[in-house]
């Protein structure tokens, strides 16, 4: 039980760690340093999209040909769809961008910059109470290790992912106190999701397969469609690809190994 309470908590730490940075850095930050750390997250949400989501749900569907990769193909198509209505349907501010994304609203550019990281943090919610419910059912071997090395690698690539959304709420004005809470409040969304997740685990059984591979392809729709692109612009976008490796080597190395 504590090992199902460090997994859940994990995420969200990292969320708070990284978004107390703003306690510590100017009220900018720099693009290179943004450039790495949007790439490191980058190569961690692949990384676990593969290790941890892909390769267990395509052993788990246990059967041969077509039939074997058709839960991981459907999920990872639904779970890209999914993100790419909840991007079109609610609106949000990337950090770095002067327009919006979504429907016109009222909202404050703070409220919708918080809207967007709470958005990325959902994938990774729901992959970490996806690994945790696969672990709870005893299929597809996932043992602990597998679970809290999926949650220590989202973890460590929500550090960046706290800093780089509380730094720009910072220098839209709000307090350094501010920026922090709605930072790290954002990252609730992830033990949210993970426990609903958890809790219809046994209803969910069935589709174990078919939610690994949602989880993946809700979390690589978040990379394709913002983080490597955005770790891509300006000058030196090498080191957004040197933090990729970094953070594919790091998720990979920590699957295998814990796992």
């Amino acid at each position: 039980m504590d090992g199902l309470a460090l997994a859940l908590t994990v995420p969200f730490a990292g969320t708070v760690l990284g978004a107390a940075f703003v306690f510590l850095m100017r009220d900018t930050m720099s693009g290179r340093l943004q450039r790495s750390l949007l790439g490191f997250a980058s190569g961690v949400m692949v990384a676990a999209a593969v290790w941890s989501l892909l390769l267990p749900s395509i052993e788990m569907a246990g059967c041969d040909g077509f039939a074997s990769v058709a839960p991981a193909a459907t999920g990872l198509l639904a779970g890209m769809g999914f993100l790419y209505l909840i991007d079109v349907l609610i609106p949000h501010l990337h950090p770095g961008d002067s327009s919006p994304e979504g429907p016109q609203s009222h909202l404050s550019r703070t409220s919708m910059l918080a809207l967007a990281v709470t958005i990325h943090n959902i994938p990774e919610g729901m992959a970490v109470g996806v690994v945790i419910a696969t672990m709870l059912q005893g299929v597809c071997d996932m043992t602990a290790a597998s679970a809290l090395a999926v949650s220590l690698g989202i973890a460590i690539q929500n550090i960046p992912e706290g800093a780089i959304i509380s730094m720009p709420l910072r220098a839209e004005g709000n307090t350094r106190k501010r920026a922090f809470a709605i930072g790290a409040l954002s990252g609730l969304v992830e033990p949210i999701g993970s426990i609903t997740i958890i809790l219809l685990a046994s209803t969910l059984q069935p589709i174990l397969p078919f939610l690994l591979a949602f989880a993946a392809g809700s979390m690589l729709y978040v990379v394709v469609e913002e983080l490597i692109p955005e770790a891509s612009q300006g000058e030196h976008s090498n080191l957004g690809t040197i933090g990729f490796a970094i953070g594919f080597v790091l998720m990979m190395v920590l699957d295998i190994v814990l796992g």
